[in-house]
């Protein structure tokens, strides 16, 4: 038995499109404990939410995995039929959407949607069913559930409907929470109403979560530990005190150099990340990063370098660390 609640190794994901082979993922290796919550950042377009989804077997027509391994609380995911991962999904593994306006169906009650899920996964009966959703409704933090449930989405606040995706995807009790950017419609005060809320359930229910987003301010207050992915590939995993304080990969610095800080005495200029992203068509030989990096070598450009361990489970896949590492050996 793995000591991981989620075991990704070496995963490979292509989308092959009329233009060619879209390489989204490169090699992705990611693990997460039970009780653990994981934060995966990047710009959009890195395989953030290819990588979670993947997970779950909702990878979209025409992706399709071609290498690798994915296993999730005891299941080999590569060889699961889709009866069986129907019967995990939800159950085992949820997922909140980033908008619940095209998540929830218009045209069906709040009460409607939840019970659909209880009904679906477990053997209560609809009278059971009704009482575990108001239950869900009251666990989320909605007053007057009784009257929420009767209620069609369109009726409800932008972050009441996502504490109603999120009564839906606990119907279970399952084990992992994939949360995919769950507070990027949302204003500020809501998106913090709605991680205070996360936060609590995780401890009362004990799940894991990945957290999926671009916002490092939500990572930083809320994972244990965290991966930094860029064009298909995670660059850097580290505790969310090494990445924020410790950070070794150069895009992991760029992205903290481009937030800005407000303890900062003097006004400083924010400091963003230059050149465009990578063709994932066409993706470099080496590191993707190396063409927008201003500490590029020449071997950057002609091979990917591997994981370097800076302990405390800290890893960091970049030439430099190789070279620093040459550097005091040399001095030695």
């Amino acid at each position: 038995m793995s000591e991981y609640l989620v075991d990704i190794q070496n995963e490979r994901l292509s989308f092959f499109t009329p233009a060619g082979e879209v390489k989204s993922l490169n090699d992705v290796s990611l693990t997460v404990r039970e009780g653990e919550v994981l934060g995966i950042v990047g710009e959009s377009g890195s395989g953030k939410s290819v990588t979670a989804y993947s997970l779950m077997g909702l990878t979209a027509h025409p992706g399709r995995l071609i290498g690798g391994d994915l296993y999730f609380n005891g299941h080999h995911i590569n060889v699961m039929t889709e009866r069986e991962m129907r019967k995990m999904r939800g159950n085992e593994v949820s997922i909140i959407f980033q908008d619940p306006m095209t998540s929830l169906n218009p045209v069906y009650t709040v009460g409607n949607q939840i019970m659909e899920a209880i009904l679906l996964h477990t053997d209560k009966n609809k009278k059971q069913a009704h009482e575990r959703a108001k239950e869900l409704l009251q666990l989320v933090g909605i007053n007057e559930p009784e009257k929420r449930l009767k209620q069609y989405p369109h009726e409800l606040s932008g972050g009441m409907r996502q504490r109603v995706m999120i009564a839906i995807a606990l119907a279970c009790e399952p084990k992992l929470l994939i949360a995919d950017e769950p507070t990027t419609a949302l204003d500020v005060t809501i998106q913090a109403q709605i991680l205070e809320l996360m936060t609590e359930l995780k401890k009362k229910l004990g799940m894991a979560i990945i957290l999926i987003t671009h916002d490092l301010g939500v990572v930083a207050g809320m994972c244990d530990r965290i991966a930094v992915m860029y064009a298909g590939k995670v660059v850097e995993t580290g505790t969310t005190d090494d990445i924020f304080y410790h950070p070794s990969h150069e895009y992991t610095k760029g992205l903290l150099q481009s937030v800005p800080n407000l303890n900062d005495q003097e006004h400083k200029k924010l400091v963003p990340i230059e050149g465009q992203p990578v063709d994932m068509l066409n993706p470099p030989a080496g590191c993707p990063f190396a063409p927008r990096c201003h500490s590029c070598m020449k071997i950057c450009l002609k091979a990917m370098p591997e994981y370097t361990d800076l302990g405390n489970d800290h890893h960091s896949a970049c030439w430099l660390l190789d070279k620093a590492k040459f550097e005091k050996e040399v001095q030695a």
